[in-house]
């Protein structure tokens, strides 16, 4: 009995083996390919990632680039307009002149001026006496070399005061823009209460937003009034901020402690070339004080240089090479910051 309940037992067992691997020969392949399907999934999910990954990259580079690209068109249109300002700069037109030397005048009235001025030297020449090939010489300095060295003196005296008070009106925007005001309040309030001619640049970038301009376009229009490089970083600094964002206060912040720093710089380069200025005004007045002691001392010796044509000939190549060694000392003690 035990015997067969054993064989039976064995007969099941081996059935349930038998019916289980004809189950999972049938089922493997079915397995099998679930689990590939599994790895596929798999694999397309990280690839997925992965390009998901590398879209997001290449996005960003594509952003850095075309930034870049912007920056650079930019600067190298404002490098175009700077050239264009720095001719005008260097030999602006006479009417630019006088607009900014501060003066109100029309051109055609400073030409009236002008003429008035030379006439009126020249009778002044003649009423005290200088000889009568004189007076044309006379004439042509006073209608046309005075008048322009009042300009050009109008001129560089508004700039000297202009570049005194621009770094102060730089830090009153910079904390203005701290502080959370906009932009345009900060050049509103350096219009009303900054000291001329401050005042009256800012006044012009204000009127320009009246008419339709923006802030960095009036801003880049500022060099046209007011000839120093300062005008200029001021626009481009604000031009560059518009188009390519940033920190504005930490701009306008660097940009006056350049100033200051450029400031500190002309004065130290004037203090050391004080000794050749010294040296060249000393050897330039030399022939004039020689004269007037030699005249004071025996004015028979001299005089003929002024009552003779020799003498009048001997003087004016005299004052031609006087005239050329005092430019070159000009030149040479004159450095630019």
């Amino acid at each position: 009995m035990f015997g067969l309940d054993s064989t039976v037992l064995m007969f099941i067992a081996l059935a349930g083996l038998s019916a289980g691997a004809v189950t999972y020969a049938f089922l493997f392949k079915s397995i099998e390919n679930e689990k590939k399907a599994d790895r596929r999934l798999q694999t397309v999910k990280s690839a997925e990632t992965d390009r998901s990954v590398v879209r997001a990259a290449r996005d960003r580079a594509n952003e850095a680039q075309k930034r870049r690209k912007s920056i650079q068109d930019s600067l190298k249109e404002l490098d175009e307009k700077q050239k264009t300002q720095d001719r005008n700069t260097r030999k602006p037109p006479l009417r630019i002149q006088i607009r900014q030397a501060g003066l109100q005048v029309p051109v055609e009235r400073f030409y009236v001026y002008s003429g008035v001025c030379g006439v009126v030297l020249t009778l002044l020449a003649f009423i005290v006496g200088a000889p009568l090939l004189l007076l044309p010489g006379v004439l042509i300095a006073g209608s046309i070399g005075v008048p322009r060295w009042f300009v050009s003196f109008k001129r560089a005296r508004r700039v000297k005061a202009f570049l005194n008070e621009f770094p102060n009106a730089l830090d009153i925007i910079v904390r203005a823009v701290k502080s959370g005001l906009p932009l345009n309040d900060g050049i509103r309030l350096i219009a009303s209460e900054a000291p001329e001619p401050v005042k009256s640049e800012f006044r012009r970038i204000v009127e320009a937003q009246q008419l339709g301009l923006s802030i960095p376009e009036a801003a880049m229009r500022m060099g046209e009034t007011m000839p120093c490089p300062e005008a200029n970083f001021f626009g481009i600094v604000i031009q560059i901020q518009s188009q390519a964002g940033g920190n504005l206060s930490e701009a306008l912040g660097n940009l006056s402690k350049v100033l200051r720093d450029r400031k500190k710089m002309k004065a130290k380069v004037q203090a050391l070339s004080m000794e050749a200025k010294a040296s060249a005004a000393i050897i330039g007045a030399l022939p004039f004080i020689v004269a007037l002691l030699v005249y004071l001392s025996s004015p028979g010796f001299i005089m003929p240089l002024f009552t003779t044509s020799t003498g009048h000939m001997i003087l004016g190549v005299s004052g031609i090479w006087m005239s050329i060694g005092i430019f070159v000392m000009r030149k040479m003690i004159n450095f630019e910051v």
